[in-house]
């Protein structure tokens, strides 16, 4: 599974980094996906990350507790 932020919709709040700080991040109020290379600083959904297996409860949290409805998962 790989995971994506659009930028266009955040909200800034850090939810996702708080519940997923392996997987997400927030660069200037923004959020963005990251990986062992770090971050995808390009943001969309040309940046997706694999999520590793121990986080996948962690980030499908982060997606429904989002205010911005920002985060999408993909199989």
């Amino acid at each position: 599974m790989k995971v994506w932020v659009d930028q266009d919709l955040c909200t800034g709040d850090g939810l996702c980094e708080e519940l997923c700080p392996e997987v997400f991040t927030l660069q200037s109020g923004i959020s963005y996906v990251q990986d062992a290379a770090g971050p995808k600083m390009h943001g969309g959904s040309t940046a997706m990350v694999d999520i590793p297996a121990h986080c996948i409860d962690a980030v499908f949290d982060a997606a429904e507790e989002c205010p911005g409805e920002c985060i999408f998962v993909e199989a």
